[in-house]
């Protein structure tokens, strides 16, 4: 039991957090989104121009600063990375893709439930789907090769660049585009954002708290270790919304969400399989990039410039539901990813 008490209060601080977040000014249901923070990001640094969704998110720079002082307390930071950076880039790209046809990733996806929202339980269907369909191909040898260690500035490069960006910012902010209206512009004050990242990031860092891990090792394991903390962020969800006055049940009318359950069951799919492959979410992404792994690094750019292609070529879905564009994009990213599974089965055995 003892095993299981770390996971659990990181799940709950982490819902915690996020309720209080959404209390500061945070959008409805989005104390922490990666992929909605990321897409965010893109939009302040001018990569999109979608008017709505531009705000420097410093819950980012804090979870990489935090998961990076962390592993550097504890002699974690390990710089390492060399395993196929691009194909890692492209499922980036694509499990943004898929994020942004539910409007979420998996963190947010818990936290939409937590909040009421039962599109997102369609969502955790699809995500689930996706991941056993991510778990068939490491059962059939699935790898994207191993790592190699690297020199301490490749490690440190993305963090250092994020918080000399978060300087930048905070100091000459006439370098970038800020929303006056739409989620972008609806936002915890920022020391409170970023000392929530910092926050999370440590505790994450130290758990290996992963929202697609939780199912994955559930499956392939019987390990619940992960799953209890995936629990835990949702029962204080809905507990600290019940105690705030934001827990509402239904579909219709959710906060940044819409009501296409197809699509919001095959992005899923497409994010859950693609984490699976990555070997995390996206959370884990960010984590591991403050532990100085570039694949992950290289991961989390795909990622931002995933969500700048779904705005910048209209594939992100909004409150009235997906785009022609978007459900094209999907669809695309699902027969992608099945081509990367495939073509990279290793025989048993082999060398890697």
């Amino acid at each position: 039991m003892k095993r299981f008490i770390g996971i659990i209060v990181t799940g709950g601080v982490i819902g915690a957090v996020a309720v209080l977040l959404v209390v500061l000014g945070n959008p409805g249901n989005m104390g922490f989104c990666i992929a909605c923070f990321l897409r965010d990001m893109a939009g302040a640094m001018k990569l999109q121009t979608a008017p709505v969704v531009q705000y420097f998110r410093p819950e980012i720079v804090g979870l990489v600063l935090g998961a990076l002082a962390a592993s550097l307390a504890a002699r974690e930071f390990q710089p390492r990375g060399g395993s196929s950076p691009l194909l890692r880039f492209v499922l980036g790209a694509f499990v943004m893709v898929g994020a942004l046809m539910f409007l979420g990733c998996p963190l947010r996806m818990v936290l939409r439930i937590g909040g009421g929202d039962l599109n997102a339980v369609i969502g955790l269907l699809g995500f689930s789907a996706g991941i056993l369909l991510g778990v068939l191909a490491l059962h059939k040898g699935f790898s994207l090769k191993r790592t190699y260690s690297l020199g301490y500035a490749e490690g440190a490069g993305l963090p250092v660049v994020l918080l000399l960006l978060f300087g930048a910012w905070l100091f000459v902010p006439a370098l970038f585009a800020f929303s006056k209206e739409g989620p972008g512009s609806m936002a915890a004050p920022v020391w409170a954002a970023l000392a929530a990242g910092l926050v999370v990031g440590v505790l994450a860092q130290r758990t290996r708290l992963c929202m697609v891990g939780g199912i994955r090792d559930a499956v392939l394991f019987r390990d619940f270790y992960l799953l209890c903390g995936f629990a835990a962020i949702l029962a204080v969800t809905l507990i600290g919304n019940a105690i705030a006055g934001k827990l509402v049940f239904g579909i219709e009318g959710q906060p940044i969400a819409h009501t296409d359950g197809l699509w919001n069951f095959l992005g899923m799919v497409l994010v859950g399989w693609g984490c699976v492959l990555l070997g995390g979410c996206p959370l884990r992404q960010l984590i591991l990039t403050g532990e100085g792994n570039s694949d992950s690094a290289v991961t989390v750019l795909g990622m931002i410039v995933g969500a700048a292609f779904c705005h910048n070529f209209g594939l992100a879905s909004s409150a009235e539901g997906p785009t022609f564009n978007g459900q094209v994009a999907v669809i695309i990213g699902l027969l992608i990813t099945a081509v990367i599974s495939v073509t990279n089965l290793q025989k048993r055995g082999s060398a890697t």
